[in-house]
C-alpha cells in the first residue's frame, strides 16, 4: 500500500514537473497563435512597411477616411473644436492573438466611414506573413514601431492619436499607452493581467507557480492605474474567453475613465456586431474625448 502510494506521488510529481517545464518553454507559443496557411490578398487599402528597432520588418494597414466625410466633420466642427482638415486624427489599432491585422479592414473602415479617422492597423512579427517569432517583447517593439510609423510618416503628435486593443492586443495597447501618453484609450474584451488569466486557462500545479515561470508579464490593471489618458472598455457578458468581470474590472481601476459598455449576450468576438449603433456611439465618443485635450 505504502509503496504504491510512493509510486502515485513520483508519478504525480514527474508529471507535474513536465507539466511546468512544457508551460515554460512554450509559454510566448501559448499566448501568441499566429494562424497558418494562406494568408488573405488584401488589394482595396493601402499596406504600408516600416521596420521594429531591431531590424523586423513589419507592416499596417492604413485606412484613411472618405473625402467627403472629413469635409462633412470639418464644417461641423464648431469654434470649440479642432477641424479634422486642419488637424488630422488617428486610431492606431491592435488586434488578438488568434487573428490578423487584414481580417479587422472591415471594422476598420467602419470606423474611418464613421469619424472620419485616419485608421492603422498594425501587424505583429510572426503574422500575416511576417517572419520572426512572436514573443512579448518583439509584440512591445512591433507596437512602437506601429507608433513611430504615425508620428514619423503621418505626423502625429501621441495626443492625436487613439490607441485600440482588443483582448491580448488590449494589453499590448496599454503597454504603449503608458510610455507615449495617447489622446484616448480604447480596450474591447481585455483581461486584467497574464497572471488572472493563468488562473482561469492552465491547470491548479502552473498557477500556484505562475509567477516563477512566466516571461508573460502583461498588466494592463496597473497600466490604467498609471496613466492620465481617458480609458473606454466594452466588454460582452457572455465572454467565455474573457470573463466581463475583468473588463469591469480594469475599467474601474482607471485613473481616467471614459464610458464602459457592457454588451449583453455578446461573446469574445462578436461585441460589435451585437450591440450594434451603440457600439458605434461608444466608439465616436471615445475618439470624441481626443477632442477635449488642448
Amino acid at each position: 500500500m505504502l509503496l504504491t502510494v510512493a509510486v502515485l506521488l513520483v508519478v504525480a510529481a514527474v508529471t507535474t514537473a513536465t507539466l511546468v517545464l512544457f508551460v515554460w518553454w512554450k509559454q510566448e507559443r501559448i499566448v501568441f497563435q499566429p494562424t497558418v496557411g494562406p494568408h488573405p490578398e488584401v488589394s482595396d487599402v493601402e499596406r504600408v512597411a516600416y521596420s521594429a528597432e531591431d531590424g523586423q520588418s513589419l507592416f499596417a494597414f492604413v485606412i484613411q477616411a472618405p473625402e467627403q466625410m472629413v469635409k462633412e466633420k470639418s464644417q461641423v466642427a464648431g469654434p470649440h473644436l479642432p477641424s479634422l482638415a486642419a488637424l488630422p486624427r488617428f486610431l492606431i489599432a491592435f488586434h488578438g492573438n488568434a487573428d490578423l491585422a487584414a481580417w479587422v479592414i472591415p471594422w476598420g473602415k467602419e470606423v474611418a466611414r464613421r469619424t472620419g479617422r485616419v485608421v492603422i492597423l498594425a501587424e505583429y512579427r510572426g503574422y500575416g506573413g511576417l517572419s520572426g517569432i512572436p514573443s512579448v517583447a518583439g509584440a512591445r517593439l512591433d507596437a512602437r514601431a506601429a507608433f513611430g510609423f504615425t508620428r514619423d510618416s503621418l505626423g502625429a503628435t501621441p495626443r492625436e492619436i487613439a490607441l485600440y486593443g482588443h483582448s491580448l492586443g488590449s494589453a499590448i495597447a496599454a503597454e504603449l499607452a503608458a510610455e507615449i501618453k495617447p489622446g484616448v484609450l480604447i480596450l474591447e474584451s481585455p483581461f486584467t493581467s497574464a497572471r488572472a488569466m493563468a488562473r482561469i486557462v492552465v491547470a491548479r500545479p502552473i498557477e500556484l507557480v505562475w509567477g516563477m515561470i512566466s516571461r508573460v508579464h502583461y498588466d494592463t490593471e496597473a497600466r490604467v492605474q498609471e496613466i492620465e489618458t481617458p480609458v473606454w472598455v466594452a466588454h460582452g457578458t457572455r465572454d467565455m474567453v474573457i470573463p466581463v468581470r475583468m473588463g469591469q474590472r480594469v475599467y474601474r481601476s482607471a485613473r481616467k475613465r471614459g464610458e464602459f459598455l457592457a454588451v449583453s449576450g455578446a461573446g469574445h468576438n462578436d461585441v460589435a456586431e451585437v450591440a450594434g449603433d451603440s457600439y458605434w456611439q461608444w466608439i465616436m465618443g471615445a475618439l470624441g474625448q481626443n477632442d477635449s485635450y488642448e
